[in-house]
């Protein structure tokens, strides 16, 4: 007899201001056509943004369901990886919609990861002024973090992400089963944003992220599918109170700001997402404990165990000079006009901003994160 297939952990509901909300699924790609009615979206067009990758994967098990459910089906891929994220990929994306004769209900289906989540989340946030968006990850990171939240964006030379909009999607339809098709480094690398998720806002998902990781990194069915969900969960919490980025929303970005100038400095590509930013709550880690003190750490105190959470993503440590780090982050789209913000911890799940931190100290953690 086949084994049962996994049961579905219920849907994160996301809850916004003026009534707006959205589901997050985490269900097989086959069942799009009954989610994309439930959030009362309607043919016949539909516009599916890919990649040369992800698209020989799976794009032709969803335009199937799409097309015998009754949708119309325009699928397109752009080069896999960060370089999509460009002002020309864009335009290409306007020019091939508008020339479909899209409408302002024609739904844009991103299949991917965050690339293409960010490039084609921002095409519909900017074609005629806003269509419909539906995000159907298949890359760890994406499905616990960057398709959550409408934030969306292209690269600028001067750093990542600086150019965007904030375009919230209609529907997030994330299968677990398309991230079999991730090599480990990928999927590995993706759980970084499932460890921050743990660190800013939930103890007790940390400790089923360190008791579970064995079976996590096996890809168990029945243990990734309910770890993805309850990660994407505390996503969905925090967009919730701050959509837009005015205050609680920022926790997201611990180890962000470090991992930024480590992406910027190594060459965008170099260091994927999620390993930049495993590498930055390091930091962001040794930069807690000094502040705690109030000097130089010489050891990690009580963020000792969060630490070797984030070292079980093993992620690679770049051989970088630190002042051009120091100098990367001045650039970071998070600066105000009080100077950086670095996202620090008083204890596992209360996190805080720390602006005019002491050089000696940002010093310190560059050095840890980087020998560590």
């Amino acid at each position: 007899m086949a084994s049962p297939l996994p049961v579905s952990p219920p849907a994160v509901h996301v809850a916004l201001s003026e009534g707006r909300s959205y589901a997050v699924h985490f269900e097989p790609l086959a069942t799009a056509p009954m989610h994309l009615r439930e959030a009362g979206l309607s043919g016949p067009l539909a516009l599916v943004v890919t990649d040369e990758t992800v698209g020989p994967l799976h794009l032709g098990a969803l335009a199937d369901a799409l097309r015998a459910d009754g949708w119309t089906v325009e699928a397109t891929a752009v080069p896999a990886g960060e370089g999509s994220k460009s002002l020309d990929q864009l335009s290409a994306l306007h020019d091939w919609a508008l020339g479909l004769g899209i409408d302002r209900q024609t739904p844009l289906l991103a299949l991917g990861g965050g690339v293409v989540g960010d490039l084609a989340g921002f095409a519909a946030a900017t074609l005629l002024r806003g269509i419909p968006l539906v995000h159907l990850p298949t890359t760890t990171i994406s499905q616990v973090d960057s398709a959550i939240g409408g934030k969306t964006g292209i690269n600028h030379a001067t750093g990542k992400n600086l150019v965007g909009a904030f375009h919230q999607p209609r529907l997030v339809l994330a299968d677990p089963a398309t991230l079999d098709t991730l090599d480990e480094r990928a999927f590995r690398s993706g759980l970084a944003e499932a460890v921050k998720h743990a660190l800013i806002s939930d103890p007790a998902l940390a400790d089923r992220l360190d008791r579970e990781w064995d079976t996590l990194v096996a890809r168990q069915p029945d243990v990734l599918a309910p770890l993805l969900r309850d990660a994407a969960a505390v996503k969905a919490r925090v967009i919730e109170a701050d959509e837009r980025e005015a205050g609680e929303r920022a926790f997201l970005n611990f180890g962000h700001t470090f991992g930024h100038a480590l992406e910027k400095e190594a060459g965008y590509g170099t260091l994927t997402h999620g390993e930049a930013v495993a590498l930055g709550m390091r930091a962001a880690l040794h930069l807690s404990e000094s502040l705690r003190l109030g000097q130089v750490a010489e050891a990690l105190g009580p963020f000792a165990e969060a630490d070797r959470l984030v070292a079980r993503l093993d992620p690679p440590a770049p051989t970088l000079a630190i002042d051009a780090l120091m100098a990367a982050t001045e650039a970071d789209k998070k600066r105000t006009a009080a100077g950086v913000r670095y996202v620090v911890l008083d204890a596992v799940g209360r996190p805080r901003l720390a602006a005019d931190v002491d050089d000696a100290l940002l010093r310190a953690a560059w050095r840890y994160a980087l020998s560590a």
